[in-house]
C-alpha cells in the first residue's frame, strides 16, 4: 500500500535520478538524499519510506523502459511537469503489481468504450480491488481507511498525468501527451508487446490514448529521428530507427 503515502513525488524522484547521474552508485545517493532530507526537516522514518519506493522503482526498472540513468536527459527534453510524470507513470506501472492491476481494468473498460470508463471515485476503484484475489485464493482485504488512502493516492497519480483536471474531479479525460513521454511510451510498447505491439501499444493504453488517436501518434514519432515508417512484406510498419531509446543520446527531436 506503498501509494497511500508516495504516488509520484516527480521532484524527489527526479532528484534521484539527477544524483544517480552525478554520483554513479546508489549508495552515495542514498547517503546524500538523507544528508538533503534532514537538513530540509524531513523526518528520517519519512524519508527512509519515500528513498525505498522512488528507488524500488528505478532500480527494478524493466528493460523496456530506459534505464534510470537515463533519466536526467529524458527530463531534460520534458517541457512540463506533466510530461515527467506520465513518464514516471509508467515506471510505477511496471514495478507496482495492485496499481498494474487496477489499470488494467481500466484500460479494458476504457478499450471497451464502456459508460463512465474513467471513473476513478472510491465506489469505482472498489469496485474493482473487490475483485482481486492472491495466488493463494485469498480476497483483497485491508481496512476501510488504508482503501480510502489507497484511492486517494492512485487519484493523485491521475491528476499528475493528466487524466483528472483537479481535486475535486473523480471523471477522467484523455490526457494530450507530449512528445517525450510520447517516445518513452511508443518504446515501452515496442518493447513489450512483441510481434504484435502496433495493435495493442501498452503505453498508449497506460496514458489512456484512444485507438482512434493512435494514427496521430504514430505519425509524430515517426516525425522525430527516433522512429521511422519502413515498408516490410509490402506493408508499412513502425520501427525505432535505431535501438529503441538511442534517441536519449542523440536527441528527441530532429
Amino acid at each position: 500500500m506503498d501509494l497511500t503515502m508516495c504516488g509520484l513525488h516527480v521532484t524527489r524522484a527526479e532528484e534521484l535520478v539527477r544524483l544517480y547521474d552525478t554520483y554513479g552508485n546508489w549508495n552515495d545517493v542514498k547517503q546524500v538524499w538523507f544528508e538533503n532530507r534532514l537538513s530540509n526537516r524531513s523526518t528520517r522514518g519519512s524519508a527512509q519510506k519515500i528513498y525505498r519506493i522512488l528507488t524500488s522503482r528505478l532500480k527494478n526498472a524493466p528493460p523496456s523502459l530506459p534505464n534510470p540513468g537515463s533519466l536526467p536527459t529524458v527530463f531534460d527534453s520534458c517541457t512540463t511537469a506533466r510530461d515527467k510524470a506520465q513518464i514516471l507513470y509508467l515506471y510505477l506501472a511496471a514495478d507496482d503489481a495492485l496499481v498494474r492491476y487496477v489499470i488494467h481494468e481500466y484500460v479494458s473498460r476504457f478499450s471497451a468504450s464502456k459508460p463512465n470508463a474513467l471513473d476513478f471515485s472510491n465506489e469505482a476503484l472498489t469496485s474493482i480491488l473487490d475483485q482481486l484475489e492472491y495466488a493463494d485464493g485469498t480476497s483483497f482485504d485491508y481496512a476501510d481507511s488504508t482503501i480510502e488512502r489507497w484511492c486517494e493516492g492512485f487519484r493523485s497519480v491521475m491528476r499528475e498525468i493528466g487524466v483528472l483536471e483537479d481535486q475535486q474531479a473523480i471523471v477522467g479525460e484523455v490526457p494530450s501527451v507530449g512528445d517525450s513521454p510520447l517516445l518513452v511510451a511508443m518504446g515501452y510498447s515496442y518493447e513489450e508487446g512483441g510481434e504484435h505491439w502496433f495493435t495493442s501499444p501498452n503505453g498508449l493504453l497506460y496514458l489512456f490514448q484512444p485507438n482512434e488517436r493512435w494514427a496521430e501518434l504514430y505519425d509524430r514519432a515517426a516525425d522525430t529521428n527516433a522512429w521511422e515508417w519502413v515498408e516490410l512484406h509490402a506493408r508499412h510498419q513502425l520501427r525505432p530507427c535505431e535501438r529503441t531509446y538511442s534517441w536519449i543520446i542523440g536527441g528527441a527531436k530532429s
